[in-house]
């Protein structure tokens, strides 16, 4: 999958970091019991490590889930010798905790190929699940079963990065809203995939019997600066170009200029002139306390 290749999972991280909206990150912390059990489904190449110890949660357990047989390897190698060199004290697992990756202060970190919800399904007790960018790939009542099934009583999930149909490119072009249509109708033509999965989460939440405790927008903003584009965000987004151009013409829909709006699209992102936003949301749901 093309998703899956480590450095576009690596070069989307600053872009997170600027979506993730605070005040349910906040309200999310601010359930997390001393010494949380974490699960994370789709874990990626485990940017969700440094980003908890950055937020103060350093002692507990964090398990990692991901398909991806080349990205879990990865992220057990990346990990720890980026840490180390952020100055955290990491020892691995024969050194800290036997069934750990690696131990980094107090939180005792592992990683493992699987399915991430058949993984939840198999969990009891944990004190929170995160599954980033992961609810519009997967059927959502299977998602909030698997997640309710894994967590305690009063156990959180936090699903940030939740994307919800909205693909917006400036400068305009005029095919820009027949792209945009065919690309979120393609998404939905898959088995179990859902381009406006943010707001069907929203409400799938609020008909069950736990609270949504927290929602609020993460949209991806990426614009060109005078000195060009953050970090490693070209590359993403010519990665994402690809996806459209990969994705729109196999859905079988007729898109016209959809080869000049590509052509386009790829002569801005090189004069640095692209801009791109996609509409997402944040959402944090606590399970029943009994």
């Amino acid at each position: 999958m093309e998703h899956a290749r480590p450095r576009y999972l690596e070069s989307k991280r600053s872009v997170d970091d600027r979506a993730l909206a605070p005040r349910v990150r906040d309200r999310f912390l601010a359930e997390l019991p001393p010494a949380p059990e974490l699960i994370e489904a789709a874990c990626g190449t485990g940017v969700t490590v440094p980003r908890l110890l950055s937020w103060g949660v350093d002692e507990g357990r964090y398990r990692g889930i991901d398909t991806g047989d080349r990205i879990v390897p990865f992220a057990r190698w990346l990990r720890p010798r980026e840490l180390r060199l952020a100055g955290y004290d990491v020892a691995d697992g024969a050194a800290g905790r036997g069934d750990a990756d690696f131990t980094v202060a107090g939180l005792a970190v592992s990683f493992a190929v699987g399915d991430a919800l058949d993984v939840l399904d198999a969990t009891a007790g944990a004190d929170a699940v995160i599954a980033q960018a992961f609810a519009d790939l997967v059927p959502l009542p299977r998602l909030a079963s698997a997640i309710e099934t894994a967590l305690r009583p009063g156990g959180v999930a936090y699903l940030p990065i939740t994307f919800d149909g909205g693909t917006l490119f400036q400068p305009d072009h005029p095919a820009d809203d027949a792209v945009a249509a065919a690309y979120h109708a393609a998404i939905d033509d898959q088995p179990g995939r859902d381009s406006r999965a943010g707001r069907h989460l929203l409400d799938l939440f609020r008909r069950r019997d736990g609270d949504l405790l927290a929602a609020g927008s993460s949209d991806w903003v990426i614009r060109p600066r005078e000195d060009g584009y953050p970090a490693d965000e070209r590359y993403f987004l010519r990665r994402l170009l690809g996806f459209i151009e990969a994705t729109v013409p196999g859905a079988d829909r007729a898109v016209e200029g959809f080869d000049d709006w590509v052509a386009t699209r790829r002569d801005q992102l090189a004069a640095g002139e692209l801009t791109y936003v996609a509409h997402q949301y944040d959402l944090l749901y606590r399970t029943p306390t009994r």
